[in-house]
C-alpha cells in the first residue's frame, strides 16, 4: 500500500466502462487490484484527480487515448517531465479531463513527486460493456509490466 511519500504507485484508471474502449483504464486498475496493487477508478471529472495528486508521491495514470495512432497503441509518458496534450486525451465525457488536470497541477506546483501516464489507443468508444480485442491485448501486457515492474522502475 502507499504512504503518500510515493514508495509504492496509486495506478489510476480513468474511463468509462460502459463506453466500450473508454473502460480500458478502469479494467486496468481493477485487475491489478485483484492482484494486490493500490488502485482507484476514476470515472468523473478532471478536477477530483487533483486530490489524489495531493494525497500520492508516485502515481501511474491510465486511460484510453483517441489520437489517431493505430488502434492497440502504447504511449508511455512521464507528465512530470513533459507537459500533456490535451488533443491525446480528449475522449473525456467533461470538459476537464487527465490533460487539463494534469496541466493545472503543475501550473499550481501540486504534481506528485512522480508521475507516469499510460495511455493506449482506442478503436471503439460507443455504448457497450468490453473492449476490443486489440486493446484487451495492450491492456493485459501492460497489467503484467505494471505488476512485475518495481515501484521505482515503472
Amino acid at each position: 500500500m502507499s504512504d503518500g511519500a510515493g514508495n509504492t504507485p496509486l495506478i489510476v484508471g480513468i474511463g468509462n466502462r460502459f463506453r466500450r474502449d473508454d473502460g480500458v483504464g478502469p479494467w486496468v486498475a481493477e485487475t491489478l487490484k485483484e492482484a494486490g496493487h493500490e488502485t482507484h477508478v476514476h470515472a468523473g471529472d478532471g478536477t477530483a484527480l487533483l486530490d489524489l495528486f495531493a494525497a500520492h508521491g508516485d502515481i501511474i495514470l491510465v486511460d484510453a487515448t483517441r489520437s489517431g495512432a493505430a488502434p492497440g497503441d502504447l504511449i508511455r509518458l512521464d507528465a512530470g517531465a513533459e507537459p500533456l496534450h490535451a488533443d491525446m486525451f480528449h475522449y473525456s465525457t467533461h470538459r476537464f479531463g487527465l490533460a487539463e488536470a494534469v496541466e493545472t497541477a503543475r501550473a499550481l506546483d501540486l504534481l506528485p513527486e512522480r508521475l507516469r501516464v499510460y495511455g493506449i489507443e482506442g478503436k471503439d468508444f460507443g455504448a457497450g460493456i468490453g473492449l476490443s480485442d486489440c486493446v484487451e491485448r495492450t491492456a493485459r501486457e501492460l497489467v503484467r509490466e505494471l505488476a512485475l515492474v518495481p515501484a521505482n522502475d515503472a
